[in-house]
């Protein structure tokens, strides 16, 4: 397995959740509709990406690995940000096709775990946003 420091998470402190609220909401300025807009956004961009990492060049791999990094870094799921670093080098470094495997796997789990939150996430938010009207 390749090395590789992932420091994605600036509150290591804090116990680990699967999309930082506190994080989330300093980067929607507290704006609960653009909250909505960015986790479904995210949450597009995220099947749209793993689809072009299944079975890509490995230098597509890491392009596309790269972009979900930054977005999973701005809506604070860190796990899928450290998934997809992780990924990004083994891919980049030509690394062994089992590293990669493994970096692609992780991805999809970490993936699958922030969709499931940041549905339960949107539930609670279009009550709210219905509620408010």
């Amino acid at each position: 397995m390749i090395a590789v420091n992932l420091s994605a998470a600036p509150d290591r402190d804090r116990k680990p959740t699967v999309i930082d609220a506190s994080h989330l909401e300093r980067m929607t300025l507290g704006d609960r509709r653009l909250e909505r807009e960015v986790l479904e956004l995210f949450v597009r961009q995220t099947t749209i990406m793993l689809g072009r990492i299944v079975g890509a060049e490995p230098g597509l791999a890491a392009a596309a690995a790269h972009t979900l990094k930054g977005s999973a870094r701005g809506i604070g799921a860190w796990r899928v940000a450290r998934a997809a670093e992780l990924l990004e080098h083994a891919a980049g470094a030509a690394g062994h096709d089992d590293d990669v495997a493994e970096a692609i796997a992780e991805l999809k789990a970490a993936s699958l775990e922030a969709s499931a939150a940041i549905g339960a996430r949107l539930t609670v938010l279009f009550a709210e946003l219905a509620r408010d009207r």
